[in-house]
């Protein structure tokens, strides 16, 4: 491709991006990324699970870009009822070697609540974790191993990031609830989602237990929009008894993430 012809495909991508984030009535800070979302338990032991937690209910997914001096990406997935209390994730990804450094998950309905954050030290190779319940709290702290590692936000970031060329099955490892758990990235099916009135094509990818190790009960799908936005329409996190689903809304604030061409 010539010089003149790279800028202009430059150009057509920025106005592009622009374009759509006008369409979206984006506000905000300009390094925030923030999507809204309605959400529901699926699957056929969720009437199980909805004995105990509430059983649809809304999320939002936001992402806080470092500023200049800054170099911790934190996101974070917030999910509410009408119940009060909450289901939360977060993590912080160094936005220059791309590594997980800490990650949480917690929640709190009705009587019932429990905490867990793990920060990843890589220059002692250790994994610090904390948690704790309304009856008591605990560390400990675990060799970290020399292998990748991501939680299911940085697993999501990373698909985001890298969407238009992931073409097969790339093997990783899932850090949770304090064990790591070899897993596989690979392509679904696309499909096609509305928003703001415009059709948006989108890629669908999987996060599934890896054989032959320490089996992972968990798995997630999501749908990334094939845009330069990368926006997750549809999140589907599964469980042992259901699988959250979660459905793009809105999208807030308009932070553009730096993905792969």
């Amino acid at each position: 491709m010539t010089p003149l012809r790279n800028l202009f495909a430059i150009a057509l991508l920025l106005v592009a991006t622009r374009t759509l984030a006008a369409d979206l009535n984006c506000k905000g800070p300009s390094n925030v990324e923030q999507f809204k979302y309605s959400w529901r338990l699926r699957g056929g032991l969720s009437w199980v699970a909805g004995l105990v937690f509430p059983t649809s209910g809304v999320g939002e997914m936001k992402t806080t870009f470092p500023k200049d001096g800054e170099r911790l990406i934190d996101s974070s997935l917030l999910l509410t009822s009408k119940v009060p209390g909450f289901y939360a994730y977060e993590t912080q990804i160094d936005e220059t070697s791309q590594k997980t450094m800490m990650t949480y998950h917690g929640y709190a309905w009705k009587n019932k609540s429990r905490k867990e954050r793990t920060s990843f030290d890589y220059a002692h190779h250790a994994a610090l974790t904390h948690k704790e319940t309304p009856e008591k709290q605990w560390d400990r702290t675990d060799p970290l191993p020399p292998v990748q590692l991501h939680d299911i936000l940085t697993a999501i970031y990373y698909l985001r990031q890298n969407a238009p060329t992931i073409h097969g099955p790339i093997p990783t490892n899932i850090f949770s609830d304090g064990e790591l758990y070899p897993v596989i990235l690979k392509p679904a099916d696309r499909r096609v989602f509305n928003i703001a009135g415009q059709n948006v094509g989108a890629l669908g990818f999987e996060i599934v237990d890896a054989p032959g190790g320490r089996k992972w009960p968990g798995g997630v799908k999501v749908w990334i929009s094939e845009d330069a936005r990368r926006i997750p329409f549809r999140i589907e996190i599964q469980q042992s008894m259901a699988s959250l689903q979660l459905e793009l809304t809105s999208v807030e604030s308009c932070a553009f993430m730096q993905a792969s061409k």
